[in-house]
């Protein structure tokens, strides 16, 4: 018999409009990373929250080592050794990085709180994973990369030997992702078992021993890694052949639409400018990249340039007009779309149901609204138009709180309204983030298409597949100034690296 660690046999889960997961059999065997496959709403994390005691299954049995176990809630997940580290991580901000990881399992003695040997488990435990952490540190105050590493040392300060990994990488760079894989694979070698939701076949490629598949809740099927390739994984979880290049004609660019001149941002950390000096332009009918590693200034740059963030110097032009202090209704309403880096910050009001957040810039519109009312009927009629377009999945359609949806559907619905909106200039911010590869297929097109239609795209993107595939000019930003401008079919992903890293700039010379 199989050394299974942990069984999830016949599960069903329900919410109100769907069946999130239809009698599903997952096997987890002791010491192995086990990927769990599935488009956006298969029911991925859904399954994993029953694992971890934050549902309750209707139907359905649980094992631990061969023996049926009740997990009713995140503790009695806790007491088996199964940890959790989130998509939307649960930290407390305003908590140092010891206190966060810490909590609920405080130390103490006679009621008395000790922390001086948890902080010396955690850099014990830090250094031996090299996972680098300042106890004393505030979560507000660390990169997100940083924050996923505080999450992964509450597992094993907790001595889980269960490791659910949801998303885990969704919000990482490139570097970051490495170092992640790494740690996974050391965690598994000691005889850990980890459970890895993910939408990125490289990565199952690369550090996956089986695979599992779902598909609109339901169990398709499981794969030994090794003897599976991208496209075959591609086709169980869509039901459809996968086309990963971007299939798309020369551009053809026209008149300047956006015009980037000397621009300046304080930053909110230190004294140098976050972004310094930053010049460029885009035409219509081009898709002009901004790529660079996490963290040099991309974030603050499309801050100024949308009306998030104040810019300190310089110059935006958007169809000959100058919009450099303007509102942000009023870049919205004159030719400016906008995908957000951060979909539950600036894309949506999670509280809001799907159809008030698919006008949120235009409910002021004769279209939706008369003598100051909103036309309810009119909203869901758009609502559900996007919605089937972009392939928006939602238990309730229109009326579905937009905080109850999967991230992947939260991202599709930003994206929908984002380019159903009359623009010249479409902003799109990792827009394709946390997205499954048909999902993905589906939103390139869509740029591609808006870039044919004559529109002008900036897209700012830390996928190096997505800069090279959907790119027409490339320009690199490193310490929040553009360091090269590069032609995708002329460059290499090392040159593009070399760039990113600060070692060559545009003269040609080493930095």
């Amino acid at each position: 018999m199989e050394d299974y660690v942990i069984e999830m046999l016949h599960i069903t889960k329900e919410f109100p409009g769907i069946i999130a997961n239809d009698d599903i059999t997952l096997q987890l065997k002791r010491g192995e990373i086990h990927a769990l496959l599935g488009e956006n709403g298969a029911g991925k994390s859904t399954l994993m929250s029953v694992l971890f005691g934050l549902y309750t299954p209707e139907k359905g049995v649980i094992k631990k080592d061969g023996k049926e176990v009740k997990i009713n809630n995140p503790n009695d997940a806790t007491d088996l050794g199964i940890g959790m580290v989130h998509q939307h991580f649960m930290l407390v901000d305003i908590f140092s990085v010891l206190d966060n990881i810490i909590l609920g399992s405080e130390p103490s003695k006679f009621g008395v709180l000790t922390k001086k040997e948890a902080r010396e488990k955690v850099l014990a435990l830090s250094d031996k994973y090299n996972l680098k952490v300042d106890p004393d540190a505030l979560i507000e105050d660390i990169t997100v990369g940083m924050q996923q590493r505080v999450e992964i040392l509450k597992m094993l300060y907790r001595d889980n030997d269960i490791l659910i990994f949801d998303e885990p990488t969704a919000v990482l760079t490139p570097q970051e992702i490495d170092e992640l894989m790494k740690i996974m694979k050391e965690l598994a070698a000691e005889g850990k078992s980890i459970l890895f939701i993910t939408h990125k076949l490289n990565e199952i490629m690369q550090v996956a021993d089986r695979c599992s598949i779902l598909r609109k809740g339901k169990y398709i099927g499981t794969v030994e890694v090794a003897n599976t390739s991208k496209e075959e994984l591609s086709s169980m979880m869509v039901g459809r052949k996968v086309n990963f290049a971007v299939e798309k004609e020369e551009a053809n660019p026209g008149d300047e639409v956006l015009k980037v001149e000397n621009v300046c941002v304080k930053s909110k950390l230190h004294s140098k400018d976050a972004v310094h000096d930053v010049s460029f332009d885009v035409r219509a009918g081009e898709i002009v990249c901004i790529a660079g590693i996490d963290g040099n200034g991309q974030t603050e740059f499309v801050g100024a340039l949308t009306g998030l963030d104040d810019i300190s110097d310089g110059k935006i032009t958007l169809c000959g007009q100058d919009i450099t202090k303007k509102s942000i209704r009023y870049k919205n309403t004159h030719g400016m779309s906008h995908v957000p880096e951060d979909r539950h910050k600036h894309g949506l009001v999670l509280d809001y149901t799907l159809e008030e957040n698919m006008i949120l810039q235009r409910y002021f519109e004769p279209a939706f609204q008369r003598h100051g009312m909103l036309r309810k009927g009119e909203m869901r009629k758009y609502s559900d138009k996007l919605s089937e377009a972009f392939d928006v999945r939602s238990g309730q359609g229109a009326k579905t709180k937009a905080r109850s949806m999967s991230g992947g559907n939260q991202q599709k619905a930003i994206v929908a309204r984002e380019m159903d909106r009359n623009h010249e200039l479409l902003v799109a911010v990792q827009p394709t983030r946390g997205l499954d590869v048909g999902a993905i297929e589906y939103i390139h097109k869509e740029i591609v298409k808006e870039r044919d239609n004559g529109k002008a795209i900036l897209l700012v993107s830390l996928e190096l597949d997505e800069v090279m595939n959907l790119s027409d000019r490339i320009l690199v930003m490193y310490e929040g100034e553009i360091v090269g401008e590069v032609d995708p079919k002329k460059t290499t992903l090392q040159e593009l690296g070399l760039y990113m890293s600060g070692a060559k700039r545009d003269t040609g010379k080493e930095a």
